[in-house]
Protein backbone atom coordinates (compact mmCIF):
# COMPACT_ATOMS: atom_id res chain seq x y z
CA UNK A 1 0.00 0.00 0.00
CA UNK A 2 1.56 3.55 -0.77
CA UNK A 3 2.40 5.68 1.71
CA UNK A 4 -0.03 8.95 2.32
CA UNK A 5 0.94 11.39 0.00
CA UNK A 6 3.17 9.65 -2.24
CA UNK A 7 1.93 8.20 -6.07
CA UNK A 8 1.59 4.42 -6.58
CA UNK A 9 2.76 4.22 -10.13
CA UNK A 10 2.33 0.53 -10.10
CA UNK A 11 -1.27 0.84 -10.05
CA UNK A 12 -1.41 2.48 -13.08
CA UNK A 13 1.92 1.89 -15.22
CA UNK A 14 4.14 -1.81 -15.44
CA UNK A 15 7.50 -0.98 -13.88
CA UNK A 16 8.58 -4.28 -15.15
CA UNK A 17 11.22 -3.94 -18.10
CA UNK A 18 10.21 -5.38 -21.33
CA UNK A 19 11.45 -8.89 -22.80
CA UNK A 20 13.33 -8.17 -25.70
CA UNK A 21 11.00 -10.84 -27.08
CA UNK A 22 7.96 -9.22 -26.80
CA UNK A 23 9.58 -6.57 -29.94
CA UNK A 24 8.68 -8.37 -31.86
CA UNK A 25 4.89 -7.36 -32.37
CA UNK A 26 5.92 -3.77 -32.89
CA UNK A 27 9.25 -4.64 -34.39
CA UNK A 28 6.64 -4.40 -38.12
CA UNK A 29 5.83 -1.58 -38.01
CA UNK A 30 9.19 -0.11 -36.67
CA UNK A 31 11.08 -1.86 -39.78
CA UNK A 32 8.62 -0.70 -42.63
CA UNK A 33 8.21 3.08 -41.12
CA UNK A 34 12.32 3.17 -40.57
CA UNK A 35 12.59 2.19 -44.37
CA UNK A 36 10.22 4.32 -45.66
CA UNK A 37 11.61 7.29 -44.08
CA UNK A 38 15.07 6.34 -45.62
CA UNK A 39 13.42 5.48 -48.95
CA UNK A 40 12.24 9.04 -49.40
CA UNK A 41 15.17 10.70 -48.28
CA UNK A 42 17.00 8.68 -51.37
CA UNK A 43 14.15 9.35 -53.85
CA UNK A 44 17.48 10.99 -55.47
CA UNK A 45 18.91 7.40 -55.92
CA UNK A 46 16.39 5.16 -57.62
CA UNK A 47 19.22 2.49 -57.92
CA UNK A 48 19.76 2.00 -54.58
CA UNK A 49 15.77 1.98 -53.50
CA UNK A 50 15.01 -1.56 -54.50
CA UNK A 51 18.32 -3.18 -52.40
CA UNK A 52 16.99 -0.95 -49.32
CA UNK A 53 13.13 -2.08 -50.21
CA UNK A 54 14.20 -5.89 -50.41
CA UNK A 55 16.19 -5.92 -47.46
CA UNK A 56 13.72 -4.31 -45.03
CA UNK A 57 11.09 -6.82 -46.48
CA UNK A 58 13.49 -9.85 -46.35
CA UNK A 59 13.85 -8.27 -42.33
CA UNK A 60 10.10 -8.06 -41.70
CA UNK A 61 9.39 -11.67 -42.96
CA UNK A 62 12.39 -12.85 -40.52
CA UNK A 63 10.56 -10.99 -37.67
CA UNK A 64 6.93 -12.40 -38.71
CA UNK A 65 8.31 -15.89 -39.17
CA UNK A 66 9.96 -15.60 -35.36
CA UNK A 67 6.97 -14.05 -34.07
CA UNK A 68 4.53 -16.78 -35.02
CA UNK A 69 6.80 -19.48 -33.51
CA UNK A 70 6.74 -17.32 -30.66
CA UNK A 71 3.00 -17.30 -30.56
CA UNK A 72 2.25 -20.85 -31.75
CA UNK A 73 4.39 -22.36 -28.85
CA UNK A 74 3.91 -19.76 -26.04
CA UNK A 75 0.36 -18.32 -26.87
CA UNK A 76 -0.55 -14.06 -27.51
CA UNK A 77 1.86 -11.33 -26.45
CA UNK A 78 0.95 -7.94 -26.08
CA UNK A 79 3.00 -5.22 -25.78
CA UNK A 80 1.10 -1.33 -24.50
CA UNK A 81 2.54 1.59 -25.28
CA UNK A 82 3.81 3.89 -22.43
CA UNK A 83 3.55 1.27 -20.12
CA UNK A 84 0.15 2.29 -19.21
CA UNK A 85 -1.77 -0.70 -17.98
CA UNK A 86 -4.70 -1.79 -20.28
CA UNK A 87 -7.36 -1.09 -21.91
CA UNK A 88 -5.65 3.05 -21.19
CA UNK A 89 -2.70 2.55 -23.43
CA UNK A 90 -2.30 1.46 -26.62
CA UNK A 91 -1.40 -1.98 -27.12
CA UNK A 92 0.18 -4.29 -29.59
CA UNK A 93 -1.77 -7.67 -29.45
CA UNK A 94 -0.46 -10.91 -31.65
CA UNK A 95 -2.08 -14.37 -31.68
CA UNK A 96 -1.75 -17.33 -34.14
CA UNK A 97 -4.35 -15.20 -36.64
CA UNK A 98 -3.10 -11.99 -36.83
CA UNK A 99 1.05 -13.34 -36.95
CA UNK A 100 0.22 -15.79 -39.54
CA UNK A 101 -1.82 -13.28 -41.60
CA UNK A 102 1.21 -10.56 -40.82
CA UNK A 103 4.00 -13.37 -42.18
CA UNK A 104 2.15 -14.52 -45.39
CA UNK A 105 1.82 -10.93 -46.38
CA UNK A 106 5.67 -9.79 -45.70
CA UNK A 107 6.18 -12.82 -47.81
CA UNK A 108 4.37 -11.42 -50.73
CA UNK A 109 5.49 -8.01 -49.83
CA UNK A 110 9.16 -9.55 -50.70
CA UNK A 111 8.24 -11.18 -53.78
CA UNK A 112 6.94 -7.96 -55.13
CA UNK A 113 10.22 -5.74 -54.21
CA UNK A 114 12.14 -8.08 -55.83
CA UNK A 115 9.70 -8.58 -58.78
CA UNK A 116 9.75 -4.56 -59.00
CA UNK A 117 13.43 -4.17 -59.70
CA UNK A 118 12.46 -5.26 -63.51
CA UNK A 119 9.00 -4.22 -63.71
CA UNK A 120 8.99 -0.49 -61.82
CA UNK A 121 11.16 1.87 -63.87
CA UNK A 122 13.42 4.50 -62.32
CA UNK A 123 11.31 7.38 -62.59
CA UNK A 124 8.37 5.53 -61.16
CA UNK A 125 10.97 4.42 -57.98
CA UNK A 126 11.87 8.21 -57.84
CA UNK A 127 8.33 9.42 -57.58
CA UNK A 128 7.66 6.84 -54.43
CA UNK A 129 7.08 3.70 -55.74
CA UNK A 130 9.28 1.58 -53.08
CA UNK A 131 8.38 4.45 -49.87
CA UNK A 132 4.64 3.79 -50.79
CA UNK A 133 5.28 -0.33 -50.57
CA UNK A 134 6.60 -0.24 -47.46
CA UNK A 135 4.43 2.02 -45.58
CA UNK A 136 1.41 0.29 -47.26
CA UNK A 137 3.26 -3.16 -45.08
CA UNK A 138 3.22 -0.32 -42.37
CA UNK A 139 -0.38 -0.16 -42.02
CA UNK A 140 -1.04 -3.54 -43.41
CA UNK A 141 0.93 -5.44 -40.63
CA UNK A 142 -0.47 -2.54 -38.08
CA UNK A 143 -3.76 -3.95 -38.53
CA UNK A 144 -2.76 -7.48 -38.51
CA UNK A 145 -1.50 -6.31 -35.10
CA UNK A 146 -3.36 -3.46 -33.37
CA UNK A 147 -5.25 -4.40 -29.78
CA UNK A 148 -7.22 -1.47 -30.25
CA UNK A 149 -10.15 -1.07 -32.76
CA UNK A 150 -9.36 2.55 -32.96
CA UNK A 151 -6.19 1.39 -34.31
CA UNK A 152 -7.40 -0.53 -36.39
CA UNK A 153 -8.69 2.04 -38.35
CA UNK A 154 -5.95 4.10 -38.13
CA UNK A 155 -3.88 1.43 -39.74
CA UNK A 156 -6.59 1.04 -42.29
CA UNK A 157 -5.84 4.53 -43.27
CA UNK A 158 -1.71 4.46 -43.53
CA UNK A 159 -2.74 1.85 -45.62
CA UNK A 160 -4.92 3.30 -47.92
CA UNK A 161 -2.90 6.35 -48.18
CA UNK A 162 -0.01 4.75 -49.59
CA UNK A 163 -2.02 2.52 -51.86
CA UNK A 164 -3.55 5.57 -53.57
CA UNK A 165 0.26 6.64 -54.10
CA UNK A 166 0.82 3.27 -55.46
CA UNK A 167 -2.23 3.34 -57.78
CA UNK A 168 -1.34 6.94 -59.16
CA UNK A 169 1.93 6.41 -60.04
CA UNK A 170 2.57 6.51 -63.91
CA UNK A 171 -0.56 9.42 -64.01
CA UNK A 172 -1.80 7.75 -67.15
CA UNK A 173 -5.64 8.67 -67.53
CA UNK A 174 -6.88 4.63 -66.99
CA UNK A 175 -4.76 5.02 -63.59
CA UNK A 176 -6.84 8.28 -62.85
CA UNK A 177 -10.34 7.08 -63.15
CA UNK A 178 -9.37 3.47 -61.40
CA UNK A 179 -7.74 5.71 -58.57
CA UNK A 180 -10.69 7.54 -57.96
CA UNK A 181 -13.26 4.84 -58.20
CA UNK A 182 -10.40 3.04 -55.73
CA UNK A 183 -10.71 5.50 -53.55
CA UNK A 184 -14.30 6.77 -53.06
CA UNK A 185 -15.62 3.16 -52.47
CA UNK A 186 -12.54 3.08 -49.72
CA UNK A 187 -13.34 6.13 -48.30
CA UNK A 188 -17.03 5.13 -47.84
CA UNK A 189 -16.01 2.11 -46.29
CA UNK A 190 -13.65 3.74 -43.31
CA UNK A 191 -16.17 6.99 -43.03
CA UNK A 192 -18.84 3.87 -41.77
CA UNK A 193 -15.99 2.07 -39.88
CA UNK A 194 -15.43 5.17 -38.06
CA UNK A 195 -18.87 6.04 -37.63
CA UNK A 196 -19.63 2.51 -35.79
CA UNK A 197 -16.61 2.90 -33.60
CA UNK A 198 -17.80 6.25 -32.07
CA UNK A 199 -21.17 4.22 -31.52
CA UNK A 200 -19.18 1.28 -30.29
CA UNK A 201 -16.83 4.25 -27.94
CA UNK A 202 -20.58 5.05 -26.94
CA UNK A 203 -22.03 2.60 -25.76
CA UNK A 204 -19.31 0.10 -24.36
CA UNK A 205 -16.40 2.83 -23.11
CA UNK A 206 -13.47 1.08 -24.56
CA UNK A 207 -11.91 0.14 -27.40
CA UNK A 208 -9.37 -2.41 -26.56
CA UNK A 209 -10.68 -5.43 -28.08
CA UNK A 210 -9.76 -7.54 -25.09
CA UNK A 211 -11.92 -5.18 -22.94
CA UNK A 212 -14.94 -5.23 -25.20
CA UNK A 213 -15.52 -8.77 -25.46
CA UNK A 214 -16.69 -8.94 -21.95
CA UNK A 215 -18.21 -5.28 -22.52
CA UNK A 216 -20.44 -6.59 -25.26
CA UNK A 217 -21.49 -9.46 -23.83
CA UNK A 218 -22.51 -7.54 -20.71
CA UNK A 219 -24.67 -5.14 -22.64
CA UNK A 220 -28.75 -5.16 -22.71
CA UNK A 221 -30.67 -5.67 -24.84
CA UNK A 222 -31.19 -1.87 -25.28
CA UNK A 223 -27.86 -1.46 -26.63
CA UNK A 224 -27.95 -1.04 -30.41
CA UNK A 225 -25.36 -3.80 -30.90
CA UNK A 226 -27.22 -5.12 -34.03
CA UNK A 227 -27.19 -1.63 -35.71
CA UNK A 228 -23.23 -1.55 -34.54
CA UNK A 229 -22.60 -4.75 -36.00
CA UNK A 230 -24.57 -4.02 -39.09
CA UNK A 231 -22.36 -0.74 -39.59
CA UNK A 232 -18.91 -2.70 -39.23
CA UNK A 233 -20.41 -5.81 -42.11
CA UNK A 234 -20.82 -3.25 -44.34
CA UNK A 235 -17.55 -1.33 -43.75
CA UNK A 236 -15.47 -4.30 -44.00
CA UNK A 237 -17.35 -5.91 -46.98
CA UNK A 238 -16.91 -3.14 -48.82
CA UNK A 239 -13.36 -3.25 -48.30
CA UNK A 240 -12.99 -6.90 -49.08
CA UNK A 241 -14.75 -6.47 -52.11
CA UNK A 242 -17.90 -8.78 -51.63
CA UNK A 243 -21.29 -8.53 -53.64
CA UNK A 244 -23.28 -6.05 -54.32
CA UNK A 245 -20.16 -4.12 -53.45
CA UNK A 246 -17.55 -5.50 -55.19
CA UNK A 247 -17.47 -3.37 -58.46
CA UNK A 248 -14.58 -1.39 -57.46
CA UNK A 249 -11.76 -3.88 -57.81
CA UNK A 250 -12.31 -4.76 -61.32
CA UNK A 251 -12.63 -1.32 -62.18
CA UNK A 252 -9.58 -0.15 -60.31
CA UNK A 253 -6.69 -3.31 -59.79
CA UNK A 254 -6.00 -2.91 -63.75
CA UNK A 255 -4.64 0.09 -63.66
CA UNK A 256 -1.80 0.57 -61.90
CA UNK A 257 2.04 -1.11 -62.41
CA UNK A 258 1.61 -4.53 -62.30
CA UNK A 259 3.35 -4.78 -59.00
CA UNK A 260 1.17 -2.34 -57.55
CA UNK A 261 -1.51 -4.73 -58.59
CA UNK A 262 -0.60 -7.52 -57.39
CA UNK A 263 0.18 -6.08 -53.88
CA UNK A 264 -3.20 -4.97 -54.28
CA UNK A 265 -4.51 -8.10 -54.84
CA UNK A 266 -2.66 -10.56 -52.47
CA UNK A 267 -3.13 -8.15 -49.28
CA UNK A 268 -5.59 -5.16 -49.13
CA UNK A 269 -8.75 -7.06 -49.61
CA UNK A 270 -7.73 -9.84 -47.10
CA UNK A 271 -7.25 -6.84 -44.43
CA UNK A 272 -10.91 -6.55 -44.86
CA UNK A 273 -11.60 -10.10 -44.02
CA UNK A 274 -9.01 -9.98 -40.91
CA UNK A 275 -11.00 -7.35 -39.73
CA UNK A 276 -14.56 -9.07 -39.96
CA UNK A 277 -12.85 -12.02 -38.39
CA UNK A 278 -12.01 -10.18 -35.33
CA UNK A 279 -14.44 -8.30 -34.92
CA UNK A 280 -17.33 -10.02 -36.30
CA UNK A 281 -16.39 -13.41 -34.44
CA UNK A 282 -14.24 -12.81 -31.60
CA UNK A 283 -15.70 -9.51 -30.59
CA UNK A 284 -19.84 -9.75 -31.68
CA UNK A 285 -20.16 -13.26 -31.73
CA UNK A 286 -24.10 -13.23 -31.04
CA UNK A 287 -24.23 -10.51 -33.87
CA UNK A 288 -22.94 -12.59 -36.19
CA UNK A 289 -24.81 -15.25 -36.02
CA UNK A 290 -27.60 -12.29 -36.10
CA UNK A 291 -25.94 -12.03 -39.80
CA UNK A 292 -25.26 -15.29 -40.43
CA UNK A 293 -27.92 -16.00 -43.25
CA UNK A 294 -27.27 -12.57 -44.79
CA UNK A 295 -23.58 -13.01 -45.02
CA UNK A 296 -23.99 -16.68 -46.40
CA UNK A 297 -26.01 -15.29 -49.24
CA UNK A 298 -23.76 -12.52 -49.19
CA UNK A 299 -20.98 -15.30 -50.15
CA UNK A 300 -23.19 -17.39 -52.52
CA UNK A 301 -23.40 -14.94 -54.70
CA UNK A 302 -20.22 -13.16 -54.82
CA UNK A 303 -18.49 -16.99 -55.78
CA UNK A 304 -20.45 -17.54 -58.47
CA UNK A 305 -21.23 -14.06 -59.63
CA UNK A 306 -17.26 -13.31 -59.53
CA UNK A 307 -16.78 -17.00 -61.37
CA UNK A 308 -18.95 -15.83 -64.22
CA UNK A 309 -17.40 -12.41 -64.25
CA UNK A 310 -13.71 -14.18 -64.70
CA UNK A 311 -15.40 -16.03 -67.79
CA UNK A 312 -16.45 -13.39 -69.63
CA UNK A 313 -13.15 -11.04 -69.40
CA UNK A 314 -11.27 -10.88 -72.25
CA UNK A 315 -8.43 -8.43 -70.40
CA UNK A 316 -6.38 -10.59 -67.98
CA UNK A 317 -5.84 -8.29 -65.55
CA UNK A 318 -9.70 -8.14 -64.85
CA UNK A 319 -10.12 -11.76 -64.77
CA UNK A 320 -7.82 -11.63 -62.15
CA UNK A 321 -9.57 -9.33 -60.14
CA UNK A 322 -12.61 -11.46 -60.63
CA UNK A 323 -10.58 -14.18 -59.06
CA UNK A 324 -9.72 -12.09 -56.30
CA UNK A 325 -13.38 -11.08 -55.43
CA UNK A 326 -13.97 -15.71 -55.72
CA UNK A 327 -11.89 -15.82 -52.64
CA UNK A 328 -13.57 -13.32 -51.03
CA UNK A 329 -16.65 -15.15 -51.28
CA UNK A 330 -15.72 -18.24 -49.92
CA UNK A 331 -13.63 -16.48 -46.31
CA UNK A 332 -17.24 -15.02 -46.05
CA UNK A 333 -18.89 -18.49 -46.02
CA UNK A 334 -16.25 -19.56 -43.73
CA UNK A 335 -17.29 -16.93 -41.47
CA UNK A 336 -21.19 -17.47 -42.17
CA UNK A 337 -21.03 -20.71 -40.99
CA UNK A 338 -18.85 -19.11 -37.68
CA UNK A 339 -17.79 -23.24 -36.68
CA UNK A 340 -14.45 -24.18 -35.49
CA UNK A 341 -13.93 -25.86 -39.06
CA UNK A 342 -15.49 -23.01 -41.10
CA UNK A 343 -13.38 -20.40 -39.60
CA UNK A 344 -9.77 -22.25 -40.46
CA UNK A 345 -10.75 -22.68 -43.66
CA UNK A 346 -11.73 -18.89 -43.66
CA UNK A 347 -8.25 -18.29 -42.55
CA UNK A 348 -6.62 -20.58 -44.41
CA UNK A 349 -8.08 -19.59 -47.57
CA UNK A 350 -6.65 -16.23 -46.87
CA UNK A 351 -3.08 -17.40 -46.57
CA UNK A 352 -3.55 -19.07 -50.35
CA UNK A 353 -5.08 -16.09 -51.89
CA UNK A 354 -2.64 -13.83 -50.78
CA UNK A 355 0.14 -15.90 -52.03
CA UNK A 356 -2.21 -16.75 -55.42
CA UNK A 357 -3.49 -13.89 -55.89
CA UNK A 358 -0.29 -11.95 -56.05
CA UNK A 359 1.07 -14.59 -57.99
CA UNK A 360 -0.96 -14.96 -60.78
CA UNK A 361 -0.73 -10.74 -61.19
CA UNK A 362 3.22 -11.41 -61.17
CA UNK A 363 3.00 -14.05 -64.18
CA UNK A 364 -0.24 -12.13 -65.54
CA UNK A 365 3.01 -8.96 -65.58
CA UNK A 366 5.45 -11.06 -67.32
CA UNK A 367 3.02 -12.65 -70.05
CA UNK A 368 1.92 -8.86 -70.73
CA UNK A 369 5.41 -7.93 -71.41
CA UNK A 370 6.23 -10.70 -73.47
CA UNK A 371 2.96 -10.46 -75.86
CA UNK A 372 3.20 -6.87 -75.62
CA UNK A 373 -0.67 -6.48 -74.55
CA UNK A 374 -3.36 -8.19 -71.87
CA UNK A 375 -5.74 -8.63 -74.18
CA UNK A 376 -6.18 -12.38 -74.50
CA UNK A 377 -7.83 -11.90 -78.40
CA UNK A 378 -4.09 -10.12 -79.31
CA UNK A 379 -1.99 -12.79 -77.81
CA UNK A 380 -0.67 -16.07 -77.79
CA UNK A 381 2.36 -18.60 -78.44
CA UNK A 382 3.73 -17.99 -75.00
CA UNK A 383 4.53 -21.50 -74.45
CA UNK A 384 7.00 -21.81 -77.39
CA UNK A 385 8.91 -18.45 -76.02
CA UNK A 386 8.66 -19.13 -71.98
CA UNK A 387 7.86 -23.26 -71.55
CA UNK A 388 9.11 -22.48 -67.53
CA UNK A 389 6.68 -19.77 -67.44
CA UNK A 390 4.21 -21.20 -68.35
CA UNK A 391 4.20 -24.15 -66.24
CA UNK A 392 4.56 -21.78 -63.33
CA UNK A 393 1.29 -20.15 -64.23
CA UNK A 394 -0.34 -23.32 -65.01
CA UNK A 395 0.04 -24.52 -61.50
CA UNK A 396 -1.43 -20.96 -60.53
CA UNK A 397 -4.51 -21.85 -62.43
CA UNK A 398 -5.44 -25.07 -60.97
CA UNK A 399 -3.95 -23.84 -57.47
CA UNK A 400 -6.93 -20.70 -57.94
CA UNK A 401 -9.63 -23.36 -59.29
CA UNK A 402 -8.99 -25.02 -55.77
CA UNK A 403 -7.91 -28.34 -57.42
CA UNK A 404 -5.33 -30.47 -55.84
CA UNK A 405 -2.43 -31.23 -54.82
CA UNK A 406 -2.31 -27.02 -54.84
CA UNK A 407 -3.15 -24.95 -52.07
CA UNK A 408 -6.49 -23.74 -52.98
CA UNK A 409 -7.87 -27.44 -52.45
CA UNK A 410 -7.44 -27.89 -48.62
CA UNK A 411 -9.46 -24.84 -47.85
CA UNK A 412 -12.14 -25.48 -50.06
CA UNK A 413 -11.92 -28.95 -48.76
CA UNK A 414 -12.62 -27.62 -44.69
CA UNK A 415 -15.56 -24.60 -46.15
CA UNK A 416 -17.40 -27.21 -48.17
CA UNK A 417 -16.84 -29.95 -44.84
CA UNK A 418 -17.86 -27.52 -42.36
CA UNK A 419 -20.96 -26.53 -44.73
CA UNK A 420 -22.18 -30.51 -44.74
CA UNK A 421 -21.51 -30.53 -41.01
CA UNK A 422 -24.31 -27.38 -40.89
CA UNK A 423 -26.47 -29.29 -42.91
CA UNK A 424 -26.01 -25.97 -46.01
CA UNK A 425 -25.60 -28.33 -48.71
CA UNK A 426 -26.11 -25.42 -51.12
CA UNK A 427 -23.18 -23.52 -49.41
CA UNK A 428 -21.09 -26.98 -50.60
CA UNK A 429 -22.54 -27.09 -53.91
CA UNK A 430 -21.56 -22.81 -54.51
CA UNK A 431 -17.84 -23.27 -53.11
CA UNK A 432 -17.52 -26.49 -55.67
CA UNK A 433 -19.34 -24.36 -58.57
CA UNK A 434 -17.41 -21.57 -57.98
CA UNK A 435 -13.97 -23.48 -58.44
CA UNK A 436 -15.48 -25.24 -61.23
CA UNK A 437 -15.79 -21.78 -62.92
CA UNK A 438 -12.85 -20.53 -62.03
CA UNK A 439 -11.07 -23.45 -63.40
CA UNK A 440 -12.83 -23.35 -66.98
CA UNK A 441 -11.97 -19.19 -66.68
CA UNK A 442 -8.66 -19.99 -65.73
CA UNK A 443 -7.95 -22.34 -68.34
CA UNK A 444 -9.41 -20.23 -70.77
CA UNK A 445 -7.42 -17.86 -70.06
CA UNK A 446 -4.29 -20.23 -70.17
CA UNK A 447 -5.33 -21.78 -73.95
CA UNK A 448 -5.48 -18.41 -75.44
CA UNK A 449 -2.37 -16.77 -73.98
CA UNK A 450 -0.31 -20.01 -74.11
CA UNK A 451 -1.37 -22.90 -76.35
CA UNK A 452 -2.89 -21.10 -78.87
CA UNK A 453 -0.17 -20.14 -81.75
CA UNK A 454 -0.93 -16.68 -82.01
CA UNK A 455 -2.70 -13.53 -81.87
CA UNK A 456 -6.74 -14.18 -82.90
CA UNK A 457 -6.63 -13.13 -86.83
CA UNK A 458 -3.11 -14.14 -87.40
CA UNK A 459 -2.05 -17.35 -89.15
CA UNK A 460 -0.51 -19.77 -86.59
CA UNK A 461 3.00 -20.75 -86.74
CA UNK A 462 6.90 -19.40 -85.88
CA UNK A 463 6.07 -15.98 -87.43
CA UNK A 464 2.74 -15.29 -85.07
CA UNK A 465 4.72 -16.09 -82.13
CA UNK A 466 6.00 -12.75 -79.32
CA UNK A 467 9.69 -12.32 -79.01
CA UNK A 468 11.04 -13.77 -75.60
CA UNK A 469 12.62 -10.82 -73.01
CA UNK A 470 16.00 -10.83 -72.71
CA UNK A 471 17.60 -13.35 -70.04
CA UNK A 472 18.90 -11.14 -66.83
CA UNK A 473 15.10 -9.51 -67.51
CA UNK A 474 12.91 -12.68 -67.75
CA UNK A 475 15.02 -14.22 -64.76
CA UNK A 476 14.63 -11.23 -62.36
CA UNK A 477 10.63 -11.01 -63.60
CA UNK A 478 10.04 -14.72 -63.56
CA UNK A 479 11.77 -16.11 -60.27
CA UNK A 480 9.36 -14.62 -57.63
CA UNK A 481 6.68 -15.69 -59.45
CA UNK A 482 8.32 -19.33 -59.27
CA UNK A 483 9.03 -18.91 -55.42
CA UNK A 484 5.05 -17.85 -54.52
CA UNK A 485 4.10 -21.10 -57.01
CA UNK A 486 6.33 -22.87 -55.02
CA UNK A 487 4.47 -22.15 -51.85
CA UNK A 488 1.49 -23.09 -53.61
CA UNK A 489 2.95 -25.97 -54.07
CA UNK A 490 4.57 -26.89 -50.71
CA UNK A 491 0.92 -25.99 -48.59
CA UNK A 492 -0.51 -28.63 -51.00
CA UNK A 493 1.62 -30.97 -50.56
CA UNK A 494 2.19 -30.65 -46.65
CA UNK A 495 -1.08 -28.68 -45.52
CA UNK A 496 -0.58 -29.84 -41.80
CA UNK A 497 1.45 -26.43 -40.91
CA UNK A 498 -0.97 -24.21 -41.84
CA UNK A 499 -4.05 -26.34 -40.90
CA UNK A 500 -2.63 -26.64 -37.45
CA UNK A 501 -2.15 -22.69 -37.59
CA UNK A 502 -5.25 -21.63 -38.98
CA UNK A 503 -7.10 -24.81 -36.63
CA UNK A 504 -5.35 -22.64 -33.83
CA UNK A 505 -6.72 -19.32 -35.00
CA UNK A 506 -10.18 -20.25 -34.97
CA UNK A 507 -10.23 -21.92 -31.79
CA UNK A 508 -8.57 -18.40 -30.50
CA UNK A 509 -11.65 -16.63 -32.23
CA UNK A 510 -13.86 -18.35 -30.89
CA UNK A 511 -12.66 -18.56 -27.24
CA UNK A 512 -10.35 -15.73 -26.53
CA UNK A 513 -9.61 -16.26 -23.15
CA UNK A 514 -6.23 -16.49 -23.65
CA UNK A 515 -6.15 -13.44 -25.96
CA UNK A 516 -7.73 -11.64 -23.04
CA UNK A 517 -5.00 -12.78 -20.51
CA UNK A 518 -2.24 -11.72 -22.82
CA UNK A 519 -3.32 -7.97 -22.45
CA UNK A 520 -4.72 -7.93 -18.64
CA UNK A 521 -2.93 -10.97 -17.21
CA UNK A 522 -5.60 -12.60 -15.29
CA UNK A 523 -8.72 -12.08 -17.62
CA UNK A 524 -10.45 -8.87 -17.00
Amino acid sequence: MAMPGTVDLARALVLAPTPLADYLVIAPVMVTVLAGAVLVMLRNFPRLQPLIAIAAMAALVANNALLLARVAVSGPITMTMGRWLPPFGISFSADVLGATFALAASVVALAVAVYAMRDVPEGLRRYGFYPCLTLMMTGVCGAFLTGDIFNLYVWFEVLLIASFGLIVLGNSREQLDGAIRYAILNLLATTLFLVAIGYLYGVAGTLNMADLVDRIRGLGEAAPINTIAALFILAFAMKAAAFPLHFWLPASYHTPAISAAALFAGLLTKVGVYALLRVLVMLMPAQRAVFGDVILWVAIVTMIGAGLGAIAQSDLRRMLGYFVISGIGAMLAGIALGSQLGLAGAAFYAVHSMIVSAALYLGAGVAGRIGGSFDLRETGGLYAVAPALAAIVLVLVLAVGGLPPFSGFWPKVLITEAALQAGRWWLAAAVLLSGFLTTIAGGRAFGMAFWRGGAAGTPDGAEALPRPLPAAEMLGLTLPVAFLAALAILIGLFPDPLMSLTDGAALGLLDPAAYIRSVFGGGP
